[in-house]
C-alpha cells in the first residue's frame, strides 16, 4: 500500500485497524440509539423518586416526629411498670450468686 516491502507491516494489523474503525462505528450507533432513551428513563426515574420523596417520605417523617413524644410517654410509662420490676427481681434473685475459684 505506501510501504516499501521490507518494512510491510502484518496483515493482522490491518485486520486490527479496520475492527478499532468498525468498533468507532459500534460505539457511535450506540451512543446516538441507546443514549437519548436511557436519559429519557433516568430522567422518568429521578422524577418519580423526587414525587415520592416530596409527596410520601417526607410527611411520613413529620407525622412519626409529631408522633413520638406521645409514644415516648406511653413507652416510660411501660418500662417503667413491667419492664423495671423484672429487672429488680433478676438482680435480687441473682445477687446472692457467688462463684468460687478451687485449685486442684
Amino acid at each position: 500500500i505506501a510501504e516499501p516491502q521490507s518494512t510491510h507491516s502484518f496483515d493482522n494489523v490491518w485486520i486490527c485497524s479496520h475492527l478499532f474503525e468498525l468498533s468507532k462505528v459500534v460505539y457511535k450507533f450506540l451512543t446516538l440509539f441507546l443514549a437519548i432513551p436511557l436519559a429519557f428513563a433516568a430522567g422518568i426515574l429521578f422524577a418519580t423518586l423526587s414525587c415520592l420523596h416530596i409527596w410520601i417520605i417526607m410527611p411520613f417523617v413529620k407525622t412519626c416526629l409529631m408522633i413520638q413524644p406521645s409514644v415516648q410517654t406511653i413507652w416510660k410509662s411501660v418500662t417503667d411498670v413491667v419492664i423495671a420490676p423484672l429487672c429488680v427481681s433478676a438482680g435480687r434473685i441473682l445477687s446472692s450468686v457467688s462463684v468460687q475459684l478451687s485449685r486442684d
